[in-house]
Formats: C-alpha cells, sequence, structure tokens
C-alpha cells in the first residue's frame, strides 16, 4: 500500500505562504485564513505536506483496513484558487452551501479566487457542519 504524503510537518507555515502564495492577494487572504480558521476553531495552523495548511486532526479507518490521520479543517493557496478543505461533500450539509459566496467546487473541496468573495459567517458555519460530522464519525483530536 502507499504510503500517505500528508502529513503533519515542523515546516513553517509563514514561510510556505510567502513562497508558495504567488500573488500579494493571496498571501494576504492566506494570512487572514489563518487568523479566522485558527480563532474559530482554536487549534493552531500546521503544514500538511507540501501544501496545505491544517488545523486539528482525526483519525479514520475504513472498512478495507486502510486509515490515517488528516486535518479537521485547511485550505491551499494553489495557483488557480485557493482550495479550501472544510467541506463534507456529504448531501445533507449542501445547504450550507447557499449563501457562502462564489466559489466552484470539487467533490468535496472549495475552490475561492479572492476571500472577499465568500461570506465569512457562512464558511464558519459550513466548518463547523464539517467538524461535527467527522466527530460523530472518526477519532478528532480536540487539543489545539
Amino acid at each position: 500500500m502507499a504510503e500517505i504524503k500528508t502529513k503533519v510537518s515542523e515546516a513553517s507555515v509563514e514561510d510556505f505562504i510567502n513562497s508558495f502564495a504567488d500573488t500579494e492577494q493571496k498571501k494576504q487572504d492566506s494570512f487572514e485564513l489563518v487568523k479566522i480558521i485558527q480563532e474559530h476553531t482554536g487549534h493552531p495552523p500546521k503544514m500538511w505536506g507540501p501544501s496545505i495548511i491544517g488545523f486539528g486532526s482525526y483519525e479514520y479507518k475504513y472498512d478495507s483496513g486502510h486509515g490515517g490521520i488528516m486535518p479537521l479543517v485547511g485550505f491551499s493557496p494553489r495557483r488557480s484558487a485557493i482550495s479550501l478543505y472544510i467541506y463534507t461533500g456529504d448531501k445533507e450539509h449542501e445547504h450550507l452551501l447557499e449563501g457562502l459566496g462564489k466559489f466552484k467546487m470539487g467533490k468535496a473541496c472549495i475552490y475561492v479566487k479572492k476571500l472577499s468573495e465568500i461570506n465569512i459567517d457562512q464558511f464558519k458555519k459550513v466548518m463547523d457542519a464539517s467538524i461535527a460530522y467527522l466527530r460523530e464519525k472518526y477519532v478528532v483530536d480536540d487539543l489545539p
């Protein structure tokens, strides 16, 4: 079985943002996201793999026996858009996307061009639903 690359590391979140975010706007949005998510979740930002900033963690295990540890929520300031890992992808949570603002969807990933194009209060509601879902389903590390 292949080794999971998305592991927490001691790499500097600040250094990552400064070197990886390709525009000043993306850097500002990234630092603002760190502040918003850390204040809202109580978890400090940590680097997960080479390009994801994650907050908190949960341990998952599938019926197949495959498992691992992933961040509760996170984001990455990718070239084409900021990828937000704050959504379960579950059908029962689709209503939370209404009023979020301007974004595109992957399976469970939300892509935004600018932080100013989304409603931060709705963003927090989406995070809350995702964290509650993960707490019900998996082992969550609630320590900051």
